[in-house]
């Protein structure tokens, strides 16, 4: 795994190379274009004698994420400028801001459907995952929540990457199953092999009809005339493989009825004595619930999941997502 991380940020630099001799040729002795190439050459230099990765300072591994956004730093956070902390927190401020305005509004109503959901990054910025999109011909909506491998900035990027990636995807109309098809060979194309996302995709049509499919996510529960089932994972997270086919499932929703989806860091949460909220604790509580609102349902999961931690802080990323069928 090492070498074939090694090989695409080798490829990434000597992308970044030819792009920075291109442009020192057409520029007039430029100090930083070469200062620049200077240390894309000292980057690729490390790669060959293998000390790429490894701070300057400590000699220990540098954090993968910033290496992915940034391959030519040489020293761990640990290890870091003044200045180049204020310059990581801006940077991450910012991300944190691009995120806020990639996600869909919280509480829509649409199509005879009711959807709100509650997202909660554990740091500045998250590798959760969610949005609504309308189809746009009155066909209905098409939601998406998922939670990218990673953390950090990276995992930020690559939400984002998923956002624009479906955003595109939509509008060709294809079927369910074959737009996930398509997200994740475009997926696994365009990153590293480690990062993928477990994905729950849906397409909510006026007349009350679901489909539904769930790359390797947490199970959704499916609340149904009064009873409460999951929709287990029945295949891959996408982008892991470029070939997977993913099975989708339809389902028949009456008013009251609706969908609950998380992300493991809700059902992970863990209390002050380190317990953990689990699944089963979701499940119960939302069988308990029958016909309400799909807002009410969310307040009162989130009320539960705060009472329960009382006031534990949050070890990743938490989405709660309801879809539910308007009375």
């Amino acid at each position: 795994m090492a070498s074939i991380v090694a090989g695409f940020m080798r490829q990434q630099l000597l992308d970044r190379r030819s792009k920075l001799q291109r442009a020192e040729e057409r520029a007039d002795a430029n100090g930083h274009l070469h200062s620049l190439l200077a240390e894309v050459d000292d980057a690729l230099n490390r790669i060959e004698d293998g000390s790429f990765g490894i701070c300057e300072s400590c000699h220990d591994t540098i954090e993968c994420e910033r290496l992915i956004a940034d391959p030519l730093v040489r020293f761990c956070l640990d290890h870091m400028s003044r200045q180049e902390l204020d310059a990581l927190q801006s940077d991450l401020e910012l991300a944190a801001q691009v995120q806020r305005g990639l996600l869909p509004l919280q509480n829509l109503d649409r199509y005879g459907w009711q959807i709100c959901y509650h997202y909660e990054p554990a740091g500045i910025v998250s590798g959760d995952y969610c949005d609504v999109i309308d189809a746009g011909d009155g066909s209905g909506l098409y939601f998406m929540v998922g939670d990218v491998s990673g953390k950090g900035v990276a995992a930020s990027m690559l939400t984002a990457h998923l956002h624009a990636m479906f955003r595109s995807l939509v509008p060709i109309k294809l079927p369910l199953g074959c737009m996930l098809q398509r997200a994740s060979r475009v997926f696994s194309e365009s990153t590293l092999p480690s990062h993928y996302a477990t994905l729950v995709c849906g397409h909510a049509f006026p007349d009350g009809r679901v489909e539904l499919a769930n790359a390797g996510h947490p199970p959704p529960l499916v609340m149904t005339g009064g009873s409460v089932a999951p929709l287990e994972a029945s295949d891959l997270p996408v982008g892991m493989f470029a070939t997977a086919e993913f099975a989708v499932k339809e389902l028949a929703l009456n008013p009251g009825d609706g969908i609950v989806i998380y992300s493991d860091g809700v059902s992970e949460a863990t209390d002050l004595l380190g317990v953990e909220y689990g699944i089963e604790r979701i499940r119960k509580l939302v069988s308990g619930h029958g016909v309400v609102t799909a807002s009410t349902l969310l307040a009162d999961c989130r009320n539960d999941i705060a009472r329960f931690g009382d006031g534990a802080r949050l070890a990743d990323d938490a989405t709660l997502f309801v879809v539910g069928r308007a009375g």
